[in-house]
């Protein structure tokens, strides 16, 4: 066991828990109108897919190996694009609702930096999520290895360009978060990016497997 497993592990189940919480208080503040479901059915849907990630994790940085028909990683193959998929509706939603001139007085580069940034984000979850969902039956592939230690590095880097936007958001575009608002998407975005930073080091420093599952 490494000295980044146990503390990565405890902020990831954290954050999962965290999502859980996001989601029960963004439906009741924004309710079932409008979006207000879908955000909260994205973090709640992000909870469980992060929730099969992390357990998936927990084995791989112990040195074992997860066999394809495990059913924590058959989950985790089959929910992880459902989630990607909402995601990108969702900015394809707000994407849509700018070109139509829902927001004329936004500062156009700032507004541009967000639509690219936001999608990035979700693309590299994407390849987080799959890339250790292909590793995981084989945790002797340093390939990948580095490859999931890369993709989390870019991650945690388009996370916190996400943390910022939703603290300080784009004027003309969207308000500034006050009170709860702040505190909720503030804590989020430094959970979200110190839990990826760690996961990262628990990745790299895992132990090679001694003998393959059967």
């Amino acid at each position: 066991m490494t000295r980044w497993r146990t503390p990565a592990l405890a902020l990831l189940w954290v954050q999962v828990g965290g999502l859980v919480g996001l989601a029960a208080y963004l439906l009741w503040r924004e309710g079932f109108a409008g979006v207000g479901w879908l955000n909260g059915g994205e973090a709640l849907l992000a909870a469980l897919v992060l929730g099969l990630w992390t357990a998936v994790l927990g084995r791989f940085t112990a040195g074992r190996g997860t066999p394809p028909e495990d059913g924590t990683l058959r989950g985790l193959r089959a929910l992880f694009p459902w989630l990607t998929s909402l995601r990108l509706a969702l900015w394809f939603l707000t994407l849509v609702s700018v070109l139509g001139g829902a927001a004329p007085q936004a500062n156009a580069v700032a507004l541009t930096a967000l639509l690219t940034v936001w999608p990035a984000a979700v693309l590299a979850g994407n390849a987080v999520y799959g890339t250790l969902a292909r590793l995981a039956p084989d945790p002797a592939d340093l390939l990948r290895r580095a490859r999931l230690a890369d993709w989390l590095n870019v991650a945690a880097a388009l996370s916190l360009a996400m943390a910022v936007f939703n603290v300080v958001p784009v004027a003309g575009f969207s308000s500034l978060p006050e009170g709860v608002d702040l505190w909720v998407y503030g804590l989020s975005g430094v959970l979200d990016v110190a839990a990826t930073l760690l996961a990262r080091q628990a990745v790299l420093t895992a132990p090679l497997p001694q003998s393959q599952d059967p």
